[in-house]
């Protein structure tokens, strides 16, 4: 992609989100979000400075304090966070151990956080949990049902091994997701990097359905911003390029991609050549991700 592509891109992702403006979200202040931790996660730390970035007041939280307060800790929070990382090793598979520990400990309380209208942002091993939990796409749920089947998965990608690389995502802008919404439709850029990340649905209706009411706001594009199968733009070969989901109430999203590690612009390969033509953005793309969260937190 050339460099004025990709300027273009920055600019139009700026401006949307925050308005111009990267500062804090007017009323952030009374959003608490938690950010779990522990157990082999490894992104709590770049993950909570962004939604602090956005002005919410952002708590790390050990996974074993939020089980043995047996859901206290998420009394008047309006986001969840699960980060990315390795959580158990990813034995088994990846967010399977932690996914059956939630649901078999927490189940209900998860189920009537989301019904009471709070926030589950899942990144990358979190959205590999996220499904696994049900929570995605979480198809015909209505509040007061508890946790749902699962639906679909996450597996190994087409080409084995662990892929690092940025990668482009272009969004849905009549998806229900509250964390992409006031996209200009123009591909945002972030990292990604996993080795199971091919998203896998339980059958061809759930897809079908899932897609046809925009329960999918992020696919991998190539450069011309077209959705794709072709690796390395599609880094894990997951049909349709689809590399998140969201559930009917757009209040719960998970992708594979890490917005939290692209808060500043200084964080993209090219920035210096950014900077050099007068294109660096004002802040990274990602962290429109979270603003628009926090945003959605405060609107209520």
């Amino acid at each position: 992609m050339s460099e004025h592509a990709l300027s273009v891109e920055a600019r139009a992702w700026a401006r949307s989100p925050w308005d111009h403006t990267p500062g804090p979200v007017p009323g952030a202040e009374d959003v608490r979000a938690l950010v779990l931790a522990g157990y082999g996660l490894n992104c709590e730390a770049e993950t909570a400075a962004g939604l602090r970035m956005a002005g919410a007041r952002a708590e790390i939280l050990h996974v074993a304090d939020l089980l043995d307060a047996d859901a206290a800790q998420l009394k008047g929070a309006r986001m969840l966070v699960f980060g990315g990382g390795f959580s158990f090793g990813d034995h088994i598979a990846s967010g399977r151990v932690f996914a059956n520990r939630l649901r078999f400990r927490l189940g209900e309380h998860l189920a009537h956080f989301v019904d009471d209208g709070g926030l589950v942002l899942g990144i990358c091993n979190g959205f590999q949990t996220l499904v696994k939990l049900g929570l995605l796409p979480a198809l015909d749920r209505r509040p007061g049902e508890g946790l749902p089947a699962q639906q679909a998965t996450l597996v190994h990608n087409d080409r084995l091994g662990y892929r690092n690389a940025w990668v482009r995502l272009a969004v849905d802008p009549h998806s229900p997701c509250v964390f992409t919404r006031g996209s200009t439709g123009v591909p945002l850029e972030v990292p990604s990097r996993h080795g199971e990340g091919k998203l896998v649905f339980a059958s061809a209706t759930i897809r079908a359905r899932a897609e046809a009411e925009h329960l999918v706001p992020v696919r991998y594009v190539d450069a011309d911003g077209q959705p794709t199968q072709a690796w390395p733009d599609n880094p894990n070969g997951s049909a349709g390029a689809i590399a998140g989901l969201c559930d009917a109430t757009g209040r719960v999203f998970g992708l594979m991609p890490h917005p939290e590690a692209y808060l500043h612009p200084q964080a993209h390969p090219r920035w210096i050549a950014q900077r050099d033509q007068g294109r660096l953005p004002p802040v990274g793309h990602g962290l429109g991700v979270l603003v628009n969260g926090v945003r959605a937190a405060v609107e209520g």
